[in-house]
């Protein structure tokens, strides 16, 4: 699975406690009601007076039919301790993980399984360096994160165990010794660094393109499975702009030239020996936001005023990220005496608002997607490594694991000038680095004898480099203006984000911040020689010379991952972008508006399903020679409007659409499996935008040795026919002989799991946690961004987390939603209150005013001192 989960490894004692837990809630609930008690005393309370230690005034909290809290306070401090208290009421066991994961905790949670993933973790030093960025800080911002951890620990005062949520109650049936915790301010700094790894960039695709080196392709074939970003037909966020005297100017000049370039002279045996098994390991640790992996982003547009129905700009945001329970977005209010007003979307553990907007500005995110991350392979000799024909000493450290129901782990941890060697974290990568192939030059030797040196992988990664993120978040909630926007971006370094812009005087804008490196020698897209100084990172971009735009000519900006500006901009930012299709999918439907665009019309645009690669496809499918059932099926196509909706009413245009999605997306699935046959089996295609330009240059290219499948000479129209049979074949074993009554949704579903017991195999406990299957509609690199894993099947791995639209000419008309529910609690009533709303395309009434807050409110808690 991608969603966040612990290791993927589901341990035995897991699997022994949680049938235990199901005969104790079976036995309570049947004779005493035991178990419906242990499952409601951690909910939330919403209505009365509770008591929170540190304030200095009362504080009201106001929560809507779903739950949605609206905090007022007198002062700042106060409110974020308020917010602490209600994150807490939640999401708590949330939090509790979080911090564990970041730390390189789990294993005192989860025991001996989860002690690699602590390996890795620590290796790392997530937590070492949110501690460093303590001092780095402003006096206000570290008071802010206290008080904000003082709530929290307030609510922890009177909950402990299953007082504090279900979840415990499963833990203490394995680890009766686990206590909880007080908060700490670095406990909410640290998630910040999980947050920057699920959007770290192109670390996967640089391990891949190495591995695929070692599995036998040529330099060659591995650059055709990456090709450059369709700068003719897609068009980057910002169309052109210079660099001059340090300052960064926007201009309606369009550029379409190469792009950065520069690899490295590395062997390829030692690259896949020792990359290889990093990928894998890299891709078991937690995955709290999603997959990271290629077409993964998300949806971001602001519209000027002049092409609104309102007058005034309209800006939509639907950030990609991997379904889980409970959902990664709280939704809340802030609001104080102090001046501040700032409602959104944050994050359970982090004061402030992450995306949202205030009295005066509105902001949306995307992932820029930067090459903030290298791998360097290094020569070590016991505890040395060399550079440039000298030997240094690794710096090293040792930590202690405590391990759940077993003995502690003690780990070495060895850093070098281009960070943590990674590969110190595994005892296979050890072995394997220990014996690769190695010449004194670092080319391929013809032995594959032990030799010394041996190799180790370290990682250079912007987010290892304390930081001030966390400033930014609360610079962002107060900005009045693109001014203040710009100073809140210039502290936003990592993750680094597609930043958008509008407020209620009319202005839209862009930028990209990001603390993004310069390199010596090399690009980022291969592994680097860590022995060779000349491809160490020598700088970082100045904020300025980034790219921006205020007020464009266009009336909009459309950011969806695709490339942030042309390749004439003098910095190298990446060659890995996201291709374009969901960018330029919205634009085409702004560009086609009939008349002015309203709230109503952009949140429909969210939902738009229609799929990027199908025109190009299809027109050969209708072509191909198949007859009889598979004939059949393919008449779906003829005269499909590319949508891809989830079900729909027999006969009907949307069900006919539905039944063609599922063919295309079947056919789409089984003409990568037979035309990559020759990849390794974890390499294989996922089927996202890349090979979507992938396959369109093959289409045009009948001749190409990829269509050479199964060891045989074949032609590209064989290889087509035998893909549409094989799709016809499997949807008829699936889904019924008549293509009429396919449905895509039959096959593209969702199911929702639960960070930590969502994934136990116990079909009882994971009913307790998880929401789901249920079908969906879109896919993946479609606007609708429900993405799926052609090597795994169609089931949904990364979702829109949440959808909204903010209404600048009138903020009371603003529309919100997200995933599943604001409680982190099963069985609460808004555990997946959102879900339905979420998957039909509907949302819900972001209200701003007092007046509307107060009369829609369900339950009001006064909080006092």
């Amino acid at each position: 699975m991608n969603d966040a989960h612990v290791s993927r490894r589901r341990p035995r004692w897991l699997r022994v406690l949680v049938g235990t837990l199901i005969g104790l809630l079976a036995v309570a609930l049947v004779l005493a009601g035991v178990g419906v008690w242990t499952v409601r005393r951690s909910f939330a309370q919403y209505d009365g007076v509770a008591r929170l230690t540190g304030l200095s005034g009362p504080v009201t909290v106001y929560r809507d039919a779903h739950g949605i809290p609206q905090v007022y306070a007198h002062t700042a401090d106060d409110l974020y301790r308020a917010q602490g208290y209600v994150h807490a009421q939640e999401r708590f066991w949330e939090m509790d993980f979080r911090r564990h994961v970041t730390a390189g905790r789990l294993a005192e949670l989860f025991g001996a399984d989860q002690v690699q993933t602590d390996s890795y973790l620590r290796t790392m030093g997530w937590r070492r360096v949110a501690e460093q960025e303590w001092n780095l800080l402003s006096a206000d911002t570290r008071r802010y994160l206290a008080a904000y951890a003082d709530g929290v620990n307030a609510w922890l005062r009177d909950h402990q165990g299953s007082q504090a949520s279900l979840e415990y109650a499963v833990l203490g049936l394995q680890n009766s010794g686990y206590r909880i915790e007080q908060w700490s301010p670095i406990d909410s700094l640290a998630w910040l660094k999980a947050m920057a790894w699920d959007l770290r960039g192109n670390m996967g695709q640089e391990i891949e393109r190495a591995a695929l080196l070692g599995a036998g392709l040529s330099r060659t074939q591995v650059e055709q499975l990456y090709p450059a970003y369709p700068f003719d037909r897609n068009a980057p966020i910002v169309s052109g702009g210079s660099v001059t005297a340090g300052t960064f100017t926007a201009t309606g000049a369009s550029s379409a030239a190469a792009g950065a370039g520069g690899g490295t002279a590395l062997s390829e045996a030692p690259l896949a020996a020792v990359l290889t098994p990093l990928g894998r390991d890299l891709k078991n640790l937690p995955a709290l936001l999603g997959t990271n992996g290629a077409g993964i982003g998300s949806n971001s547009w602001v519209i000027a005023g002049s092409r609104t129905a309102t007058g005034k700009p309209i800006l939509a945001n639907d950030p990609h990220l991997g379904p889980s329970m409970p959902a990664i977005w709280f939704q809340i209010g802030l609001h104080c005496d102090c001046g501040l007003n700032v409602e959104g979307f944050s994050f359970s553990g982090l004061p402030g608002v992450v995306i949202g907007h205030n009295d005066r500005v509105a902001w949306g995110f995307t992932n820029l997607g930067p090459d903030v991350t290298d791998l360097y392979l290094e020569k070590v000799d016991g505890d040395r490594y060399l550079v440039d024909g000298q030997w240094r000493d690794l710096d090293k450290r040792q930590e202690t694991i405590k391990v759940a129901g077993g003995k502690p782990v003690t780990v070495t941890i060895r850093t070098g000038k281009d960070g943590p060697l990674l590969s110190d974290a595994s005892a296979e990568l050890r072995g394997i680095g220990a014996a690769a192939p190695v010449t004194g030059s670092g080319a391929r030797s013809d032995t594959a004898t032990k030799q010394s040196p041996g190799y180790a992988v370290a990682l250079r990664w912007t987010a290892l480099d304390p930081g001030r993120t966390a400033e930014a978040i609360f610079t962002l909630n107060a900005a009045r203006n693109w001014s203040d926007f710009r100073k809140a971006a210039a502290q936003f370094e990592v993750p680094a984000q597609n930043l958008i812009y509008a407020d209620v005087d009319g202005n839209i804008g862009y930028q990209a911040p990001g603390r993004i490196p310069v390199r010596g020698k090399g690009d980022g897209r291969w592994p680097a020689p860590g022995w060779d100084s000349s491809y160490d990172w020598k700088s970082f971009l100045p904020f300025d010379e980034l790219p921006s735009a205020y007020n464009p000519a266009a009336g909009y900006v459309v950011t969806a991952n695709q490339a942030v500006i042309g390749p004439s901009y003098p910095h190298f930012l990446t060659n890995d972008w996201t291709y374009g299709y969901r960018a330029e999918r919205i634009k085409e439907m702004l560009d086609s508006a009939a008349g002015k665009i309203s709230v109503a019309d952009v949140a429909r645009m969210q939902v738009d399903s229609r799929n990027g690669m199908a025109p190009t496809l299809v027109p050969l499918l209708l072509d191909a020679k198949v007859t009889g059932a598979t004939a059949k099926a393919r008449a779906l196509l003829r005269g499909w409007d590319f949508q891809q909706p989830a079900d729909g009413t027999p006969g009907s245009a949307q069900a006919r659409s539905s039944a063609a999605a599922a063919y295309y997306n079947a056919v789409w699935r089984n003409l990568l499996a037979r035309l990559f046959d020759e990849l390794p089996a974890d390499r294989r295609p996922d089927g996202e935008d890349r090979w979507f330009e992938v396959v369109r240059t093959l289409i045009t290219d009948p001749a190409s040795p990829w269509w050479k499948t199964g060891g045989k000479p074949t032609t590209r129209d064989e290889v087509v026919a035998s893909a549409m049979r094989d799709a016809s074949d499997e949807l008829a074993g699936r889904l019924g002989d008549d293509p009429s009554g396919w449905r895509w949704g039959a096959l593209h579903q969702i199911t929702v799991r639960n960070q930590s017991f969502g994934t136990s195999g116990i079909a009882p406990v994971e009913w307790l946690f998880n929401v789901g299957p249920a079908a969906a509609s879109g896919g993946g690199s479609i606007v609708n961004a429900t993405g799926w894993d052609a090597r795994e099947g169609y089931e949904v791995d990364w979702v829109p987390s949440m959808r909204m639209v903010v209404d600048l000419s009138n903020l009371d008309e603003s529309r919100w939603v997200q995933l599943m529910g604001q409680s982190g609690h099963a069985f609460s009533t808004h555990y997946d209150d959102q879900f339905e709303l979420w998957r039909t395309g509907g949302t819900l009434p972001m209200r701003w005013q007092r007046a509307s807050i107060e009369r829609e409110a369900k339950h009001t808690l006064t909080l006092r001192p």
